[in-house]
């Protein structure tokens, strides 16, 4: 039981800093990460809703596929994303509000706050997926997609990244005319974010059981792969 208190207290921080790293990406000014990119962008046009309160509207779509895709294989331990979502959403929020004061008008003070963003993102993502315990929607998603269609999940990871960024465009370009929190900046979190957890897990690896085979490390690959 203690051991179970550590994993998800350990997970629940992860949220947490995943959740600031995502708001200093976006306070660069120069895009959101491709996850977010989608939330972002209506929460832009939307004043009813934040950018946390979006968020948590697309990850429970994302919950509520995974239970329409595998039905009876739906395993009910992962209702607990409903939880972890409302952390993660709730913290976007929180984590915007306190970094309200960051405003970068130069190009290198943007790229700095990416770039801070991108580290604290990564690092959250190590200390989140370390204690092997519930999937977040993102990842469940995609996990469901897999299993149902029977194509390969780093595949499946692709065209899910790819629909979520077209759909940002098309968002952008609809409301906007133009391009309103995607740019140069999405593309770099999305290249930079893993060799970063790759950096953390060579260096501070965190871990809470053996793993001989690498499947820990797969997980935290993908798992990098599907926040950036």
């Amino acid at each position: 039981m203690k051991d179970m208190i550590k994993r998800y207290f350990f997970f629940i921080l992860g949220l947490i800093i995943n959740s600031f790293g995502i708001a200093f990406i976006t306070k660069s000014a120069l895009g959101t990460s491709p996850i977010s990119s989608v939330p972002y962008v209506f929460s832009l046009r939307f004043d009813g809703f934040s950018f946390g309160g979006f968020t948590f509207i697309m990850n429970m779509l994302f919950i509520l596929l995974q239970v329409l895709l595998l039905r009876k294989n739906f395993q009910l331990i992962q209702l607990l994303q409903i939880g972890a979502n409302f952390l993660f959403s709730a913290f976007i929020d929180v984590g915007m509000s306190a970094l309200s004061w960051l405003n970068p008008s130069s190009i290198p003070l943007r790229l700095i706050s990416l770039a801070i963003g991108c580290v604290i993102l990564a690092f959250g993502i190590c200390v989140e997926v370390a204690p092997d315990v519930i999937v977040v929607p993102g990842e469940g998603i995609v996990r469901a997609i897999s299993r149902v269609s029977g194509r390969e999940f780093g595949k499946v990871k692709i065209c899910f990244d790819v629909t979520l960024i077209a759909i940002s465009f098309l968002s952008s370009l609809l409301f906007f005319h133009g391009l309103q929190g995607i740019g140069i900046g999405t593309v770099i979190s999305a290249l930079a974010v893993g060799p970063i957890v790759s950096f953390f897990n060579r260096h501070l690896p965190l871990t809470f059981s053996s793993d001989p085979d690498g499947i820990q490390y797969q997980r935290h690959f993908w798992h990098c792969q599907l926040h950036g």
